[in-house]
């Protein structure tokens, strides 16, 4: 039979993006925000820069708008750690 297939190639998960913008190691053991998210930071990145990163990620995010994109990406930075300042 047909042995063709399709590949779809994916951006990187949102967390590269997050952690490179906050200045933090990209490479390494996974998950390197902060132990306690919520207490303490690891770093912090601005609105522009998730708003960036949204505009990276739009294609393979669930949102419908730039800004409910930019929030799903300011929430997974909140979750690692990292703060998001204006």
């Amino acid at each position: 039979s047909d042995r063709s297939f399709t590949f779809e190639m994916k951006t990187p998960p949102a967390t590269f993006f997050i952690k490179k913008a906050a200045g933090l190691k990209t490479t390494g053991k996974p998950g390197a925000g902060s132990k306690t998210p919520g207490v303490t930071s690891v770093g912090q990145i601005t609105m522009r820069q998730v708003q960036e990163i949204a505009k990276l990620k739009m294609k393979d995010l669930n949102a419908t708008s730039m800004e409910a994109a930019a929030k799903t990406i300011a929430g997974s930075a909140r979750s690692m750690g990292i703060k998001v300042v204006e």
